[in-house]
């Protein structure tokens, strides 16, 4: 039987590119995002059958629970992937420095990134209680600025992102128990919406000239890294935090 999962976000960008790498590996796929048309149209793009998209607010609890019921109307998830971020920036895509930022942008981007992880990881958690499934996984997502302090993302996200990496570790222990396992990709640039946000058109070639192996990365490369933490090769792993940065950041 082939695997179910649901992404967060998965309607175009990084998680759409996952969803497509995992629906081409023979996975059923739930995308979960703010667009319900959105994630309905990425959904009918897939390759196989079976996929489904629809609304998913994941700062709201009620809106997270609705999205699971859509999810798993006919079957379990095997796993779940936090996909969904929002960054904040100036016009012209420049950071707001932290004594220009407003509460309202700290809140909300920690809304986001952080407290909708928590109540997309949760929700899994439940239901798995309830209902068991073999070798469950989760997949968060935080990024290399909350590594590094980040260059030109805010202090909002980098906290938030920040929150990502404890969380996933506090996740992690609780249910390693249970035979889930919880990891973290955290991506550097990657040519995706986001990244797009904070950079002037034609520097790309400035961009790459900093990165070890020469180039922005793609969603694609953030797709393998979420194929393998979902595969049984990654069983041993727990807690963890997955580079996918063309060598930006070496610990």
């Amino acid at each position: 039987m082939s695997k179910h999962y649901l992404i967060t976000g998965g309607a175009r960008g990084i998680g759409l590119g996952i969803a497509r790498r995992l629906a081409s590996d023979g996975a059923r796929i739930s995308i979960g995002d703010l667009n319900g048309d959105s994630a309905a149209e990425a959904a009918a793009t897939l390759p196989g059958t079976n996929h489904r998209g629809f609304a998913m607010n994941v700062t709201d609890a009620a809106s997270v629970a609705e999205g699971y019921d859509v999810a798993e109307a006919a079957a379990p998830l095997d796993g779940v992937i936090c996909n969904a971020g929002i960054l904040l920036l100036k016009e012209g895509g420049e950071r707001t420095p932290i004594i220009d930022t407003e509460l309202d942008e700290w809140q909300r981007t920690h809304d986001v990134n952080l407290t909708g992880t928590f109540l997309t990881v949760r929700e899994f958690l439940r239901r798995r209680r309830v209902a068991p499934v073999s070798n469950a996984r989760i997949v968060t997502f935080t990024s290399s600025a909350a590594q590094l302090g980040g260059y030109r993302s805010s202090s909002s996200y980098i906290s938030s992102k920040s929150g990502v990496i404890g969380l996933t570790k506090a996740v992690a222990r609780e249910c390693a128990a249970d035979g889930i396992t919880c990891n973290a990709v955290a991506p550097g640039m990657i040519d995706a919406p986001m990244l797009r946000l904070s950079m002037a058109p034609g520097s790309e070639a400035a961009a790459s000239a900093n990165i070890p192996l020469g180039r922005i990365g793609t969603p694609e490369d953030v797709a393998g890294a979420v194929a393998f933490l979902l595969s049984p090769d990654s069983s041993y792993m727990t807690g963890g935090v997955l580079d996918v940065n063309g060598g930006f950041r070496m610990q």
